[in-house]
């Protein structure tokens, strides 16, 4: 099956966009935030990284797994789909506990901000999303009918917490601006503006793969061998046979 044209330009723009985002988020806590360490209080700095990586690039690189990889195994695509999800989550569970652990050290307050409780909302709803997919899709045990029901929502909800996790960050990062510039950031600091780029670019990638998501002529076509499949394994599970569809 052919790759729609413009389908690559997209996918290797939003590569461009996430990889730059990473970096620039790793500029930011280099050049105005002292940098990263577990054993000291930059273990802060830990958690913007980590949630930049984890919960935006990786998360986003995993949605887009069906679109790029269209000629694959659908076996081999949903594994690689789900390792990419369990590294995006663990990853974000290192950012997590980084933070968790530097507020205990300082004494600070924990989950009081919109930020945190949206952060822990997303981490909640990632964890569950890859619970459940992992259940229905790679564990041999649901039905083919009910995987079937089940897919639209998987997908609904993957682009949502998506999207709450690129909300997540923005908050995050004005949060992160407002208690260390204060006044200041009005008056274009520096830090303030690499910032706002950096908040920029979380909007556009976030953009780009929703984009490609939701563009119905570029998701991975059904092949003839996955079609055969499924009817074989809804014959030998639910007793039902080619003919009667």
């Amino acid at each position: 099956m052919s790759t729609p044209a413009a389908l690559p330009y997209y996918v290797a723009f939003s590569q461009l966009l996430g990889l730059t985002l990473v970096a620039m988020t790793g500029t930011w806590l280099g050049l105005y935030r002292g940098g990263i360490a577990w054993e000291s209080d930059l273990q802060f700095n830990v958690h913007p990284l980590c949630m930049a990586i984890g919960l935006i690039f990786l998360q986003g690189d995993a949605l887009l797994v069906y679109r790029v990889f269209r000629n694959e195994a659908k076996r081999t695509t949903k594994v690689l789909h789900g390792l990419l999800h369990i590294s995006a989550l663990t990853i974000a569970l290192v950012g997590l506990v980084a933070v968790f652990d530097y507020h205990r050290k300082k004494g600070y307050a924990d989950l009081y901000s919109l930020h945190s409780w949206c952060g822990i909302l997303v981490f909640v709803l990632y964890f569950v999303q890859w619970l459940v997919g992992f259940s229905f899709f790679l564990f041999p045990g649901a039905s083919f009918s009910l995987r079937s029901r089940y897919r639209a929502s998987h997908i609904f909800f993957g682009a949502t917490i998506f999207i709450l996790s690129v909300g997540t960050a923005l908050l995050g990062l004005k949060e992160a601006l407002l208690f260390k510039l204060g006044a200041k950031y009005s008056l274009f600091e520096p830090e303030g503006v690499l910032a706002n780029v950096l908040g920029l670019l979380l909007a556009c990638f976030g953009g780009v793969v929703l984009y490609i998501l939701t563009r119905a002529d570029w998701k991975r076509p059904s092949q003839a061998e996955e079609q055969a499949l499924s009817m074989d394994f809804k014959t030998l599970t639910e007793g039902d046979s080619p003919g009667s569809q």
